[in-house]
């Protein structure tokens, strides 16, 4: 009996169990190329694309390879996008909300003013409508998502002077992330720039910049930011959570085998709670050396908050009332935080309310 026909016969169990191994065909080997909108120091945010690629080369025992490239080695921090486009890249680390120039619903892969927590962020795009809606979106360009990992809640920035009132934003130059985010400030009398990471600690040093918002205490502290801009506000209601992605040539997926699919997907998911996790564990210890440094720690004012509140949904219905695809991929997001909203009543809203409280 030939081995075709004993397989047909017995199936793979029978073959096994009689000893005889079906024929295996060796993957040809997979190397792929990963430009970062972010510099090698970013070592959380730049860190998730490196475990990334030394997850896929120890799953696939080397037969798929991911080189990783910093922000200006390959391209221009914020040109991996047109690369994808163009079939130059295989992949890309970055922030969605970098290329709402292109298009305003990029942010919502990442984060809008007054949105998402990590937690509700994961399980709205992994649980509800989120990466299906993003995901047929971002087909026009030629990628799909996959996050990289979250950044947590993010801190309110840094400023040259202090922030009293709504009328201290007049006039202000400000680094921060696009679109939604930069329209609502803009409505506050922000000059909002949008800039890479890289180059905002010299604007800063200058005075061509006023402040900055970057992510929070482990990665401002390393950018120097503290060295330039004394007074550090929270929160930042802009980004209750941040979610950094992996942008993936839909071309370049697609001829993958299944079993390099499931590597880069499991490989992909180890990076994201590793980037979240370590995010979660460095910021405390920061914000700590941070103040001791004589960092000078400060709320925003209520009524700050409020305004940004009142012109981010301002911006929201005017990009609603333009684009149906912002529109429906915007309601379905509130339709979701409404659900988290009502269930966090009940759960981590008052343990977090007690537990820190207490002293522990």
């Amino acid at each position: 009996m030939d081995r075709r026909s004993l397989i047909k016969r017995t199936g793979i169990a029978g073959v096994l169990a009689a000893g005889v191994a079906p024929a295996v065909h060796a993957q040809a080997a997979v190397r792929w190329r990963l430009a970062s909108s972010f510099p090698k120091s970013l070592d959380t945010i730049f860190g998730s694309a490196e475990k990334l690629s030394e997850t896929v080369k120890a799953m696939s025992g080397g037969k798929f390879e991911i080189s990783v490239h910093p922000a200006g080695e390959l391209m221009p921090a914020f040109g991996v996008v047109d690369a994808l486009e163009k079939d130059t890249i295989e992949m890309a680390e970055t922030a969605a909300y970098y290329f709402t120039g292109k298009d305003p619903v990029f942010a919502f892969s990442c984060a809008v003013p007054f949105g998402l927590t990590t937690l509700q962020m994961a399980a709205w795009k992994d649980h509800g409508n989120g990466r299906k809606l993003l995901d047929a979106f971002f087909e026009k360009y030629n990628f799909r998502t996959m996050s990289a990992g979250n950044t947590t809640t993010q801190m309110g920035g840094w400023y040259r002077k202090e922030i009293k009132s709504v009328a201290d934003f007049k006039g202000l130059k400000m680094r921060m992330g696009g679109g939604v985010f930069g329209e609502s400030m803009a409505k506050l009398g922000v000059v909002a720039q949008n800039m890479p990471a890289g180059d905002v600690y010299q604007a800063l040093e200058k005075g061509t910049l006023d402040a900055v918002e970057f992510v929070g205490p482990y990665d401002d502290e390393k950018l120097g930011y503290n060295k330039v801009a004394p007074y550090y506000y929270y929160p930042g209601w802009w980004e209750g959570s941040a979610d950094l992605e992996f942008f993936i040539n839909i071309k370049k997926f697609n001829a993958l085998s299944p079993e390099n699919k499931a590597i880069l997907k499991a490989a992909g998911a180890v990076a994201a709670a590793d980037m979240t996790s370590k995010y979660q564990a460095v910021n405390p210890i920061a914000i700590k050396r941070l103040v001791a440094n004589k960092t000078q720690l400060k709320a925003f004012p209520k009524a700050v908050i409020d305004a940004g509140f009142k012109s981010a949904m301002e911006v929201f219905k005017e990009h609603e009332a333009k684009s149906p695809d912002f529109k429906k991929i915007h309601q379905d997001m509130r339709a979701f935080q409404r659900d988290q909203i009502l269930w966090n009543r009940f759960s981590e809203f008052p343990f977090n309310q007690y537990i820190n409280s207490v002293k522990i």
